[in-house]
């Protein structure tokens, strides 16, 4: 797959990602699958990947700060 910021090949690679999801929440994902561009950094979350983040987010406690979710849990 070519990135399309910078045209380089992307790798299939496991990545942690801030999500804001308030104003005042943040959920850090760990060991999140993502197609990365070794040459700008640029990143792609497939669909399928990006539903179970939004099932992952959806269940965090509205008034935590910030937490820490693995994606493989």
């Amino acid at each position: 797959m070519k990135c399309l910021r910078c045209g380089a090949e992307m790798e299939h690679v496991h990545t942690d990602l801030p999500f804001k999801v308030r104003e005042s929440s943040i959920v850090i994902i760990k060991d999140l699958p993502v197609w990365q561009c070794g040459n700008c950094s640029e990143y792609l979350i497939e669909d399928g990947v990006m539903a179970k983040v939004d099932i992952l987010i959806g269940r965090v406690d509205a008034s935590v700060e910030v937490e820490i979710l693995s994606y493989a849990a």
